[in-house]
């Protein structure tokens, strides 16, 4: 006598909700990385690269989701008091108004590119992406 085999509605849908919560991030990343390792700027941490990696990111998420994820990002990821985790959360909400503003997906990397090219060392003003002086950069990349 073979067993029943009995469906597990409740289990399709966790896994199809596993497989929406794996790919969001994985979009999100391959976007921005994307665009990092083809830039030429300088300083993969603490520098510009750097600003410009988690302005990006930022970006998106607040594009495509909502920008008060980025509070949740910046809780988790930042929360180490560092002046390199400082710059980190001044960038992601910079980010984050960025991606609130882009009227489309297409507008936000070059937003966050000028939004770095305009930024600078330590930068005073809340609404311009910042970085740490050279001799704070490290070339490579914070994974």
């Amino acid at each position: 006598m073979m067993p029943s085999k009995r469906t597990r509605p409740w289990l399709r849908r966790l896994a199809l909700l596993a497989l929406v919560l794996a790919t969001y991030p994985t979009f999100v990343l391959t976007y921005t990385w994307s665009h990092v390792l083809q830039s030429p700027l300088p300083g993969g941490r603490h520098g510009p690269l750097d600003a410009y990696r988690h302005t990006l990111a930022s970006a998106v998420v607040a594009y495509t989701f909502d920008a008060r994820a980025i509070d949740l990002v910046n809780g988790v990821m930042e929360r180490r008091g560092r002046r390199s985790n400082a710059m980190d959360i001044h960038n992601n909400l910079i980010g984050a108004g960025i991606g609130s503003r882009a009227a489309r997906f297409s507008d936000i990397e070059p937003m966050v590119a000028h939004s770095v090219a305009t930024g600078r060392i330590n930068a005073p003003s809340p609404d311009q992406t910042t970085w740490l002086p050279p001799g704070d950069w490290e070339e490579g990349f914070a994974w």
